[in-house]
């Protein structure tokens, strides 16, 4: 799988990035890479930006990511749309906890921001991109503006709205021009170098925390609308996943005091209560 480009701050950006031509303003995402592409056997290849993960492998803060992609891309589209499926990487962002705190209901587990096709060696442009997700039933990141003039844009006056997907500001902007240059600017009103603070409690404790009867009632409806019954084990490893996302880096931090077998086994204690009743 082709690797992220790597995408400079503002101040590092190829001076062609805004020289002319238009620029395609994104939101900047908190969260971790992610890539994937589906290969001629059917099989989803998934990693993060350094390392590919096995079937067994998949660490547990990106088991939500490595779900949504398996049961969301449509694998026949992808197979219309190209003669090679195994040439197209795309690459995107896991949306589980880093510092900024969104809203993990509103938030689709993976936001889409490249796709490399490898038959023409080359990355698509930022409209191209969009243009590929939805169909594959996917979502691309959210774009603020389209074919802004560069000349126009001031990276040093530039305001940066609202998340799209929490009641908050934007972690930064992702800023593109259709031949491949990019930058970030960085929210300075949002703190993305946060040490997380590990748990200190039981796992019962951490169970009752986390797997509350709210986060039971919403998983058992997604569930539901996705057509699938409400069972033990559907209902406590959607939650487990849920939770990871939310609280991955306090529950699995070194200097937490919370076991993860135990925990599980708590969440499943909770879950099968839950379902009793």
């Amino acid at each position: 799988m082709k690797p992220h480009p790597p995408t400079p701050a503002i101040g590092d950006a190829p001076e062609m990035l805004l020289d002319g031509g238009h620029l395609w303003i994104q939101e900047l995402l908190d969260g971790a890479p992610f890539r994937f592409r589906l290969r001629s056997s059917g099989v989803i290849e998934v990693g993060d930006g350094r390392r590919r993960f096995g079937d067994s492998e998949v660490p547990l803060p990106y088991e939500h990511a490595v779900r949504y992609v398996r049961a969301n891309l449509d694998r026949e589209a992808l197979r219309r749309a190209v003669d090679d499926v195994a040439s197209v990487t795309f690459l995107g962002v896991a949306m589980h906890h880093q510092s900024v705190d969104y809203d993990w209901h509103r938030i689709p587990s993976v936001l889409g921001v490249d796709v490399f096709d490898a038959d023409r060696d080359r990355y698509l442009s930022p409209d191209a991109v969009e243009g590929v997700y939805e169909p594959l039933g996917l979502e691309s990141v959210n774009t603020f503006e389209k074919e802004h003039r560069a000349l126009d844009f001031d990276p040093k006056t530039v305001s940066v709205p609202d998340s799209a997907y929490y009641d908050g500001p934007a972690a930064g902007l992702l800023v593109r021009d259709k031949t491949g240059n990019r930058a970030v600017v960085p929210n300075p009103d949002v703190e993305l170098d946060v040490d997380p603070e590990p748990l200190s409690m039981s796992a019962e404790e951490a169970a009752e925390r986390y797997a509350t009867d709210r986060r039971f009632d919403r998983i058992a409806a997604a569930l539901k609308t996705e057509g699938r019954p409400v069972t033990v084990d559907a209902l406590f490893e959607r939650t487990v996943e849920s939770i990871l996302r939310a609280a991955h880096d306090r529950l699995l931090h070194p200097e937490s005091s919370v076991e993860i077998g135990d925990f599980r086994s708590a969440v499943a204690a909770r879950a099968r209560a839950w379902l009793s009743e």
